[in-house]
């Protein structure tokens, strides 16, 4: 995906899944294939139901691969069945966390899913989370935010290794709370900065990742829009943290099948120290 040897990169890939709707049982064999394919270093998923004493959608997905899964509910539904995210990795997970984000009232409650994944260049700090959806409530997308970016600078300061942030936000590239992360607005008198990876290095492409051309999106009538992200802070530090390429995957069926009802979205990141290219 880039210039750079596989070896000097973190992979990074989101994707969400659909919890169990359509035809779950064919749809989970491409979703893991898909994200075999990836050779990624952390896959942050969402919508993943899990069930009391039973495993996890993402650990079905995981299954026969090796990956290790940290599993984080966000929302209750009842009965046992919680609705939430997930982090994926070949690697070790360390530092295992469940982190709350401010949710509306009366609506299903979301979370923040942490890991930092041991790689040989060092640990890679990852948040993996999903926003409130309803569209007319940008101001709890803005809250949600503000909250995840605490969470960051509490565990991965601009000291250490840059933060990677994963999941499905939808949020438009232009919203408030798109622009905040991307620093490009305040909000409540704070600016932060994290690179939209998509965005700095295939500028111009819309790159929608909920798409009318996937039936399983048309369903719901919604305009075409890029809402799932993969956002890195940097580059900083020996310009570790720089976006290099990006790409779309499960954005083609097999047979009349989609993986999702959203396409997933990798990202390769340096990770290798550099020196700044002389003038």
């Amino acid at each position: 995906m880039s210039g750079f040897a596989r070896s000097e990169l973190w992979r990074v890939a989101t994707l969400n899944i659909w919890n169990r709707q359509g035809p779950w049982a064919e749809r989970l064999p491409l979703i893991r294939d898909a994200l075999l394919a990836l050779d990624a270093d952390v896959i942050a998923l969402q919508e993943v139901l899990g069930f009391t004493g039973m495993p996890s959608q993402a650990h079905e997905i995981a299954a026969g691969t090796g990956w290790n899964v940290h599993h984080v509910p966000a929302w209750n539904v009842g009965g046992g069945l919680t609705f939430g995210n997930a982090l994926l990795s070949p690697h070790p997970m360390t530092d295992l966390q469940s982190l709350e984000l401010p949710s509306p009232p009366e609506l299903d409650t979301r979370t923040v899913a942490f890991a930092r994944i041991e790689l040989p260049h060092g640990p890679m700090p990852v948040f993996a989370t999903h926003l409130t959806f309803q569209a007319h409530l940008g101001h709890a997308r803005c809250e949600q935010v503000r909250r995840l970016t605490e969470h960051v600078d509490a565990l991965a300061p601009t000291s250490g290794p840059p933060a990677v942030v994963l999941g499905d936000l939808n949020a438009d590239p232009d919203s408030d709370e798109m622009r905040f992360l991307r620093g490009l607005t305040a909000l409540g008198g704070t600016s932060v900065y994290f690179s939209d990876c998509w965005a700095v290095t295939r500028p111009g492409e819309p790159g929608f990742t909920y798409d009318r051309r996937n039936p399983y999106a048309l369903r719901s009538r919604e305009h075409s829009r890029r809402i799932d992200y993969c956002l890195v802070r940097g580059p900083g530090r020996h310009l570790i943290g720089e976006a290099v390429s990006s790409a779309l995957f499960g954005d083609m069926p097999v047979g009349d099948v989609w993986p999702s009802d959203h396409f997933g979205v990798v990202a390769d990141i340096v990770a290798a120290k550099r020196h700044h290219d002389p003038f």
